[in-house]
């Protein structure tokens, strides 16, 4: 156990002359950043309740982690705001003591394991599921912009999927967003940290210039082979939903009490997006199996046209191969281009 930074503790609203504080970093790891759980237990004179936990992450790499969880704390209020106990609420970030070092603080997410809701009551196992919870979530449309009143694709701050940074600049356009915001730039990013590739380039050219606006084009997306339709309107996403970033469990010592168990979300990456968009990486890694999607589209029907779903899944899927290939390097390039090369032959030469 060690004693907590200052400024996390004041960052929090927590007197450390009232209460016994510390830090547990035993049994914790990430690949971006340290993690530790923040202990708060009232002094016995003045113990008015039971303790309090936090989850705390830390970093010392400088404006990279000063984006990343701003991001992260905008991320996870985001969809906490959408679908309350379905992810820890963030509650404060900032800068630590020490030179370029930076924190977040969040709720504290007690997991207990996916084989632990098999125990629980129908009323947990329904409303409290992946399922029901990611569809709540997909409903949720986005925020007005209040400078121009409309609903927009995009996010206020950037957010990191793994270490790669997102820009997500708003617009009014779902297809402008998902090709230059994720393919174009993720592909600017691999290049940058692994090189010129003139075949990986040419066919992310070719997927974002003409694969995208047929699937996702204005006019096309959330419209029927007849016409029929509203088109799709942006939401909340996850934007990293692989099954590492699910499990089941509880948010406990919050100020709010503990909350009901059910399956919750961490580690998101979101941004006002297609709702589908979040399918791609969950077929990507698996771990979802048919009984998932059965229930999740229930709530949230496949967006027409239907008869182009899986392929449009498959989009979004190539973001991630891209994404791993930049920041892991080659291992995930043939699948980007398994991808891009069935697409491509599918749709760029049709109207």
């Amino acid at each position: 156990m060690n004693s907590p930074p200052q400024a996390i503790l004041q960052a929090l609203g927590i007197d450390p002359d009232s209460a016994k504080c510390t830090l547990d970093t035993s049994g914790f790891g990430s690949g971006f950043s340290r993690t530790s759980v923040l202990h708060i237990e009232p002094k016995a004179q003045e113990n008015t309740g039971p303790g309090r936990k936090y989850f705390i992450k830390t970093s010392h790499d400088g404006a990279a982690s000063k984006e990343m969880f701003h991001g992260e704390y905008e991320s996870l209020n985001a969809i906490a705001n959408a679908v309350p106990d379905f992810c820890p609420r963030a509650l404060a970030w900032g800068p630590l003591d020490q030179k370029k070092a930076y924190f977040l603080a969040t709720e504290f997410l007690e997991l207990k394991g996916r084989w632990a809701r098999t125990s629980a009551d129908a009323d947990v196992r329904k409303h409290g599921s992946l399922a029901y919870r990611l569809g709540q979530l997909h409903k949720t449309p986005a925020p007005v912009d209040p400078e121009t009143g409309r609903r927009r694709y995009g996010f206020p701050v950037p957010t990191y999927c793994g270490d790669t940074k997102q820009r997500n600049h708003f617009t009014d356009s779902w297809a402008e967003f998902y090709a230059n915001e994720r393919l174009l730039a993720v592909l600017a990013l691999s290049e940058k940290q692994n090189g010129p590739d003139e075949e990986l380039s040419e066919l992310v050219g070719r997927t974002a210039h003409a694969v995208v606006p047929r699937l996702l084009g204005d006019g096309h997306l959330g419209y029927d082979s007849q016409g029929n339709g509203d088109g799709i309107q942006p939401v909340v996403v996850h934007g990293d939903l692989w099954s590492g970033n699910t499990d089941y469990g509880r948010i406990v010592g919050s100020e709010r009490g503990d909350s009901e168990m059910g399956d919750v979300v961490y580690d998101s990456s979101a941004c006002y997006a297609h709702s589908e968009f979040d399918i791609g990486i969950m077929h990507m890694f698996g771990g979802f199996g048919p009984d998932f999607f059965d229930q999740y589209h229930r709530i949230v029907p496949k967006t027409e046209p239907v008869e182009e779903y899986d392929d449009r899944i498959r989009l979004y899927e190539l973001y991630h191969h891209l994404n791993h290939q930049a920041i892991f390097g080659g291992g995930y390039r043939s699948g980007a281009m398994s991808i891009m090369k069935k697409l491509i032959r599918k749709y760029s030469d049709t109207s």
